[in-house]
């Protein structure tokens, strides 16, 4: 019977061994695929060829790629601030439990689990400039009304504002947050007359900063690379390259172009500044928490 017993870490390994192999075959495999391509002249017809560095110096003379760099940061600049603040003030203001409580809070997830093409094509109704509920609202109350995706200075500040409501992920690891916050602290600060304020800036929100720091990571790594299908199936990167992010690019130059060592060089770059960011990200929350030691 003890042979028939597997150890701890053997099950483990059983357990894990589907989600390892589809992590493989998904993102090792393809990175791995794409550091290669990165140095080389593919077409998707002949053999690669060795390129060097060559494919990162023509994106350094390419007029489309600052732009897509400069596209990217600032939607990642205003997005993930915008986000984190939504989430937290949900999560402050959905905390307690109360009637009616747990349908809001499902109401807050639910965007998060609808696919996103059919996310995408909802807010392309939206903010239709002629008969979207948006647009009629704004009419209606004697504002204006801009034509939302085909203007170059409201286009990208759209498409952030359709990824506010995707932040079920974010709200429910707030929620956990809070409610991990010992209730004597809160206490102890009401004694000594404390008001909602005192409390949430000197209990509440250094206690919650790990937390908005790993998420404020996350979202960084999900706005900078994850976007591509918002993107390309309501603006399709325009107008005039005002929403071209840098996934977007590296498609168009890999299945438009038949570019495939000009597009892996875009996203291997993209992956080192992603990676640039968890080492910081990291090194800032072990500070945190040694510092709140």
């Amino acid at each position: 019977m003890k042979h028939l017993v597997l150890a701890p870490q053997r099950t483990l390994l059983l357990l894990l061994a589907p989600y390892l192999i589809g992590a493989v075959g998904l993102f090792v495999l393809p990175g791995v695929l794409t550091l290669a391509l990165a140095f080389t002249a593919y077409d998707g017809l002949a053999p690669p060829t060795w390129r060097g560095l060559q494919n990162f110096a023509d994106l350094s003379i390419d007029p489309i790629f600052p732009t897509a760099v400069q596209n990217t940061v600032l939607f990642v600049i205003i997005g993930v601030p915008l986000r984190l603040l939504v989430m937290l003030g949900l999560a402050l203001l959905f905390e307690r439990e109360r009637r009616g409580v747990r349908l809001y809070r499902s109401a807050i997830y639910m965007p998060t689990i609808i696919p996103d093409v059919a996310y995408a094509l909802i807010w392309v109704w939206i903010y239709n400039p002629l008969y979207g509920p948006l647009n009629l609202l704004l009419g209606a109350a004697g504002l204006p009304a801009p034509a939302w995706l085909v203007q170059e200075d409201t286009a990208l500040l759209a498409l952030v504002g359709m990824l506010l409501f995707q932040i079920g992920e974010g709200f429910v690891v707030l929620l956990v947050g809070l409610h991990n916050i010992p209730a004597a602290y809160y206490d102890i600060a009401r004694v000594d007359g404390g008001n909602r304020w005192q409390l949430f800036r000197h209990i509440t929100l250094p206690l919650l900063l790990p937390w908005l720091v790993l998420l404020a990571i996350r979202d960084m790594i999900v706005l900078a690379q994850q976007t591509f299908v918002i993107v390309y199936l309501t603006t399709g990167g325009g107008p005039y390259y005002a929403t071209t992010t840098l996934p977007l690019l590296a498609y168009e130059q890999v299945f438009d172009g038949l570019r495939f060592g000009h597009g892996a060089a875009i996203m291997l770059l993209t992956f080192l500044a992603l990676g640039a960011v968890l080492l910081v990200g990291f090194g800032l929350v072990r500070w945190l928490q040694r510092d709140s030691r």
